[in-house]
């Protein structure tokens, strides 16, 4: 009877055991992210596979938003009215303060302290440089740093080779315009290509780069004398001497992948996409400044933000944001794209040391985030002020009176703020 009841008493401790380890239940996360397959997708798509495959209890569903952070945007703000919010969105540094402003989200800061034991992974992470960027205007840190880019030059060699034009020719953007004269001369092919997806990051580069600003004081103020002379320049090359490319982004890329334009000015994101679809001799070097000024980039890329609202998915967030900043996951992500690891360890790490001397095009990029400056973001009406700042681009590209355009653009976003 004694052997009995404690076969009993087994096979019951064995079922209550069994369920209590069964019952733990999968935490499901969705992660928003704006990466085409052109760039990075594919990273993404393998960084999520293989965190779900050493993590048993929680599984995340990546998301596609096209149209940049723009769109991504959009997308979320029709997720918050429905009540139905994503656990993790990749936000663009320009709307930095339009999504501080417009959603709720736990702030890495918040985060670290309510799920970690040693609250020491930020500081030890990130620089201080690195983390103003995701800071919005009171100074809050908003998401973790993890895209980090600057727009570089990128030209076909073979073709600037064969025109007798040197890469020392391209340091200025008066150099790049004469450049671009004569292969438009020569050959009958563009000349330059700056991207044009929806935001105006590589304008705004340009206009840094003549000496003007784009928000003072907390409004717009990029219709300056330099700002407007930086505008003319570019739709001079765009409109009267055609040695410019105006059309969209992906379509701008293909053009100079296929030949049809020689130099690119684009984000170093795309570098292991050109690396990898050109059949062409190709190189990368720095921002071009104008005459009497500094090269002045703003940061691209993005933040990691949780904008999950329960607990348990919020831990979950934290979770797979700090399998996102691994070395392993950021070089990985750096290969895939062409992006700056966000992190000192990842940065100084052998792996990437050794990716960048195999890719050079990286290292102008890389000699330029040190002195970066912040995008500009507006705050609760950014997405407005973006898009009003995109309308002017495309205004002035298509022939628009070029100061008069950038100052009601000005007036424009000003009004809203």
């Amino acid at each position: 009877m004694g052997a009995a009841s404690l076969l009993v008493l087994a096979i019951l401790f064995a079922g209550c055991s069994s369920t209590k380890a069964s019952s733990k239940k999968v935490i499901h996360v969705s992660y928003w992210h704006v990466n085409a397959q052109t760039q990075g997708g594919t990273s993404v798509d393998e960084l999520v596979k293989n965190f779900n495959k050493t993590h048993k209890y929680i599984k995340v569903t990546a998301k596609y938003n096209p149209n940049m952070y723009q769109g991504l945007m959009q997308n979320l703000q029709s997720a918050q009215a429905s009540g139905k919010v994503p656990d993790i969105v990749q936000v663009g540094w320009a709307y930095t303060n339009y999504f501080a402003d417009n959603f709720k989200y736990l702030t890495p800061t918040d985060a670290q302290s309510k799920f970690d034991a040693n609250k020491t992974f930020i500081n030890k992470n990130f620089s201080k440089q690195t983390l103003s960027f995701a800071k919005d205007s009171k100074s809050n840190l908003v998401g973790l740093p993890y895209s980090l880019s600057t727009p570089v030059l990128y030209y076909n060699k073979t073709m600037l080779d064969k025109y007798g034009i040197g890469a020392d020719s391209l340091e200025t953007w008066e150099g790049v315009r004469a450049a671009a004269k004569k292969i438009k001369e020569a050959s009958g092919n563009y000349g330059l290509y700056i991207q044009e997806p929806g935001d105006t990051w590589a304008q705004q580069a340009l206009l840094l780069s003549n000496g003007s600003q784009i928000k003072k004081d907390g409004k717009a103020a990029f219709a300056s004398t330099n700002g407007s002379k930086a505008y003319q320049f570019y739709q001079d090359m765009v409109v009267k001497e055609k040695t410019a490319l105006h059309t969209p982004w992906a379509q701008g890329i293909d053009d100079f992948l296929n030949g049809k334009v020689a130099i690119a000015y684009t984000t170093v994101a795309q570098a292991s996409h050109i690396k990898k679809s050109s059949n062409f001799d190709v190189k990368a070097v720095t921002s071009p400044h104008f005459k009497g000024h500094k090269a002045t980039v703003p940061v691209g890329g993005s933040m990691l933000a949780i904008t999950a609202q329960k607990s348990e998915q919020q831990k979950a967030a934290w979770t797979f944001e700090k399998y996102m900043y691994k070395n392993s996951s950021l070089v990985t992500w750096s290969k895939g794209t062409g992006y700056l690891p966000p992190t000192q360890s990842a940065l100084t790490s052998q792996d990437f040391k050794s990716y960048l001397n195999e890719n050079p095009m990286l290292k102008a990029a890389t000699s330029q985030i040190k002195t970066a400056v912040p995008w500009t973001s507006f705050s609760k009406n950014g997405l407005q002020a973006e898009q009003t700042m995109i309308d002017a681009r495309d205004k002035i590209l298509s022939g628009s009176n070029v100061q008069e355009t950038l100052k009601s653009a000005q007036e424009k976003i000003n009004e809203q703020q």
